[in-house]
């Protein structure tokens, strides 16, 4: 069983909730927008990270993460993306790596919105844990973890908590 904990939209700001909730993951994943080099390196010495980057990461953080990852994990196929869409709205770039890929389970960022759905046409399923971090719109900070075992996701948690208590922590 492969343990993964997965998390959005940092913006520069890593929450405390990350390493209390992920403490028992064996890889996260970021899906963008991470901020700066100080939320890559922290992630990085708590534990193994995949990352790709996000439309406000800077030069820095562009040359240590990658555009986009497609790897099998525990018999899982996995495509990440910053931007990505969603089922059947993805964008031109997203359907061309989807095509050549044809992940399983495909994980972007971006809109700062939970959404998990199955893609029935493609036979994948959708995942977007939302925003972690204490830039935008949300009300709700939100992350997920969950299992790989035997070829199939288990267990998915959702992590969420009210964006005001970041704000008093600040």
């Amino acid at each position: 069983m492969i343990r993964i904990g997965v998390l959005s939209e940092t913006h520069g700001y890593l929450p405390s909730q990350v390493f209390q909730h992920f403490q028992n993951v064996d890889e996260i994943w970021h899906l963008g927008d991470i901020g700066n080099m100080e939320v890559l390196t922290q992630l990085e010495k708590f534990k193994p990270l995949r990352a790709v980057y996000g439309n406000i990461d800077g030069a820095e953080v562009r040359q240590a993460c990658s555009y986009h990852l497609h790897f099998t994990l525990g018999e899982v196929s996995f495509l990440m993306i910053h931007i990505g869409g969603y089922p059947p709205k993805y964008n031109a770039e997203t359907i061309s790596l989807l095509n050549e890929c044809k992940p399983q389970v495909m994980l972007c960022g971006h809109s700062h919105i939970l959404k998990i759905m199955p893609d029935a046409q493609r036979n994948l399923l959708h995942i977007n844990p939302g925003a972690c971090g204490n830039h935008g719109w949300h009300k709700v900070n939100t992350m997920l973890r969950f299992e790989i075992e035997n070829g199939r996701l288990n267990n998915l948690k959702l992590i969420e908590w009210d964006r005001k208590s970041i704000e008093k922590q600040m």
